[in-house]
């Protein structure tokens, strides 16, 4: 079955680049391409693919404002962005605004495939090069892992929630996966996340990305 793809970037021999790559693998197909935000809403709502690549610079509504309404619109679709800037506060918006991956164009030939393999089995995808500064932006004067570590004092059943939450499973999957109701898994995000000292879905993701939670094979 092939995994329906739009693209969403200002630059057409970019675009024409990044279709030869992608569908040089059997199982990804790219069925639409977008120049700015606008289209890029029209053709995910005309279209309805299952990962959308975002630049976030493009004409008129740029990326970074399109990504929210993306996800209202789509909210099972995955984004992955692909994008020029590495500056780490422009990584922390975009997955606060709910995209799925990061990766550098500069970068693309090389991680462009394994990201997008990565988003599309649920997991949080990280440019490389940006996870350290990444680290050190959240935890600036500890490592990811002290005597005093928060993670340690989640019970074993909110520290399963807590990550499953990170990959980006809603309160209703994580419950049927681990046999519990959805009130409960909110009990234990909740409890998680205060234990945690985070206030948002960016943080936790953050927060995860730090520890390696992420590799874990939970959205296996």
């Amino acid at each position: 079955m092939e995994t329906r793809i739009l693209l969403a970037d200002d630059h057409a021999v970019l675009r024409a680049g990044l279709r030869l790559l992608l569908e040089a693998q059997p199982d990804l197909k790219v069925v639409g391409e977008a120049g700015d935000g606008r289209e890029a809403m029209r053709l995910a709502d005309e279209l309805k693919p299952e990962l959308i690549l975002l630049d976030l610079t493009m004409p008129g509504l740029s990326g970074m404002e399109t990504l929210p309404a993306l996800k209202k619109l789509l909210p099972a679709t995955r984004i992955l962005i692909l994008t020029m800037h590495d500056d780490v506060s422009y990584l922390r918006q975009a997955l606060s605004r709910g995209a799925s991956g990061y990766v550098l164009k500069k970068a693309a030939d090389n991680e462009l495939i394994s990201a997008v393999r990565a988003v599309l089995r649920g997991e949080v995808y990280v440019q490389p090069s940006m996870n350290k500064e990444l680290l050190n932006d959240l935890l600036p004067r500890e490592s990811a892992a002290t005597p005093s570590d928060p993670w340690a004092s989640l019970s074993e059943r909110e520290q399963e929630v807590i990550t499953l939450v990170a990959l980006g499973h809603t309160s209703a999957e994580i419950a049927e996966r681990l046999s519990l109701s959805a009130k409960t898994v909110e009990t234990y995000r909740a409890r998680g996340m205060e234990k945690l000292n985070l206030r948002s879905r960016a943080a936790l993701v953050q927060f995860a990305i730090a520890r390696g939670l992420l590799s874990d094979n939970y959205s296996a």
